[in-house]
């Protein structure tokens, strides 16, 4: 056998071994392709825009955009990962990292320590899991309290919920047809800032704690008493009827002075002219400090059935650095996840309420909590029982 022969032949074969990995493959164009999936409204912009400049940077990958929303990325990535169908890179809640790792969906990340020093340590410790890092924490956020200044200035903002309750009750007799405070009674999400008092906390301290919820101990029954009792007080109005949307619209109206929402409402808020601020929540009864908030990560997780994993985690670190948290902020308004400053007047008043917040647990129990705690916090609002509430959320979310 001629040395030519051997050569063309190892050639030959080298060629077949490259075409026949996946990691390998190239498009029509030449490139490799990493498939990202995101939500519309904004994080849809910002992946294309950065999957841009990445492509400068990186002539040989191009970054797909595919819209996948947020709320439905783990149930598809569970559908089609496996079917090789799936994204490489891809947006999901902090909270779903339980569901996540436990499937085996998803990689750890690769350099853990780099990582946590470039976030916020909030956003650090919710995509941790088992002690293990996993996703890549594009943005940051939490809810505070927002405030119209034809109503109230930021002088006058109550520091504790007391105040505030003594605040609408004149307000509201002075403007009839108008509230002084509104939230969206039966969403879990913002409820169980009442269930935080005296740092109770759900699933625990470091919230990995699934043989306990925490949500009908003392302090919880307390700090929902004191909810159950503002509706009495401020806001005789059925929970059916304090929907999200019907909040929002209300305070869009004009029709509401102080409401608990999040930044993704500012943008909403100034187009419909609103001159409006916002401040930390106010303390609970016996408390000086903001109630707390829970506090959510939204994290780009490599699939664990990507054919380009390394690929698609660096251009999830790409996303984290200064120059893509300033454009994703531009974009969709959201908290950066690292500390880099941005030009708001909106962004002090929640920087405030991160401090107090706490990352929403990520543990397998999480999934029953939503259902179970709107559920418990509609019937609490509507005058049912507070422990019987919060004793049959508890069982419910430990049975699953």
């Amino acid at each position: 056998m001629s040395r030519r022969f051997i050569v063309v032949s190892v050639i030959f074969l080298a060629a077949l071994v490259w075409l026949s990995l996946p990691d390998m493959k190239k498009t029509d164009d030449g490139r490799i392709t990493i498939t990202v999936w995101e939500s519309l409204g904004g994080p849809d912009e910002f992946i294309k825009k950065a999957g841009e400049a990445y492509s400068e940077l990186h002539p040989d990958v191009k970054i797909k955009f595919v819209n996948v929303e947020l709320g439905d990325a783990v149930s598809q990535v569970a559908l089609d990962a496996p079917a090789g169908v799936g994204p490489d890179l891809f947006a999901a809640p902090h909270d779903k990292l339980g569901e996540l790792y436990n499937m085996g969906l998803v990689f750890a990340v690769e350099d853990p320590d780099r990582l946590k020093e470039q976030v916020l340590a909030s956003c650090s410790q919710a995509v941790t899991y088992n002690d293990i890092m996993f996703g890549y924490p594009v943005s940051a956020e939490t809810y505070a309290l927002f405030y119209n200044k034809k109503y109230i200035s930021e002088e006058e903002v109550p520091q504790k919920w007391s105040g505030l309750v003594n605040w609408c009750r004149e307000f509201n007799a002075k403007n009839p047809g108008k509230y002084g405070f509104m939230m969206d009674a039966g969403s879990g999400y913002y409820t169980i800032t009442f269930a935080s008092k005296n740092g109770n906390r759900l699933f625990g301290a470091d919230g990995r704690d699934s043989e306990h919820t925490y949500l009908n101990t003392q302090d919880a029954v307390q700090g929902m008493t004191f909810f159950q009792d503002m509706r009495k007080a401020i806001l005789d109005v059925p929970a059916a009827d304090l929907t999200t949307a019907t909040c929002d619209d209300s305070f869009r109206s004009g029709k509401v002075a102080m409401y608990i929402t999040g930044l993704w409402n500012v943008k909403s808020f100034e187009e419909a002219g609103l001159d409006f601020g916002v401040a930390s929540l106010p303390a609970l009864p016996g408390e000086d400090t903001p109630s707390p908030s829970f506090s959510g990560t939204r994290a780009m997780y490599v699939s664990a059935f990507s054919n380009h994993e390394k690929i698609a985690a660096d251009f999830a670190k790409f996303l984290i650095s200064p120059e893509m948290q300033q454009l994703r902020f531009e974009i969709t308004g959201a908290l950066p996840s690292i500390d880099v400053a941005v030009e708001s007047p909106y962004i002090s008043g929640f920087l405030r309420q991160l401090d107090y917040s706490f990352p929403m647990p990520s543990i397998d129990r999480m999934s029953a909590f939503w259902a179970s705690m709107d559920s418990a916090s509609k019937n609490i609002w509507d005058g049912a029982d507070v422990q019987t509430e919060l004793n049959a959320c508890d069982r419910t979310i430990l049975s699953k």
